[in-house]
């Protein structure tokens, strides 16, 4: 099921999405989807992150750490 929202863009944002839209030969509507959807994914990533730097029983390990136990 869809729900219709009407929002006020900036002219710039709405000229280069109907540009990509044109290009592609895609909906405004999908790249708006698509905008969205990758926006809440890394925001629920940072939030995931932030939470975990401010939990005092977190360890914080270096990079050079991460990198070995990933093996790169």
């Amino acid at each position: 099921m869809s729900v219709l929202k009407a929002f006020r863009l900036p002219e710039t944002l709405v000229a280069k999405l109907s540009k990509i839209a044109k290009e592609n030969h895609r909906s405004e509507k999908f790249y708006v989807e698509e905008a969205l959807r990758h926006y809440f994914a890394d925001y629920v990533d940072a939030q995931i992150a932030k939470d975990r730097f401010n939990d005092p029983k977190s360890k914080i390990i270096s990079s050079k750490e991460l990198r070995g136990r990933l093996g790169v």
